[in-house]
């Protein structure tokens, strides 16, 4: 993995939930669910990174039981066509 900003890594592992998440055909609802919140703020905001959310380890240890991958999946980095970085 290369140098990433704080911030940069929370985008980064927020879009690997989100991908997984619908990859495994779940909901943000039904992932918050399962994770024991009443509503989708928690996950929907952490995916995206909103106003600073993001997961925490116990989180991603959480939601990769129940999606059934492993943890480091959470933290692949995508390259496009061209080599660069994809957030």
């Amino acid at each position: 993995m290369t140098s990433l900003s704080k911030e940069d890594f929370y985008k980064l592992v927020g879009k690997n939930v989100a991908r997984l998440r619908k990859e495994k055909g779940m909901s943000q609802m039904k992932l918050s669910l399962e994770m024991g919140y009443e509503s989708v703020s928690v996950v929907s905001s952490a995916e995206v990174c909103y106003r600073g959310k993001h997961f925490s380890l116990g989180n991603l240890y959480q939601i990769a039981n129940i999606l059934e991958v492993d943890i480091c999946d959470f933290f692949i980095e995508d390259e496009n066509e061209e080599g660069e970085r994809s957030f």
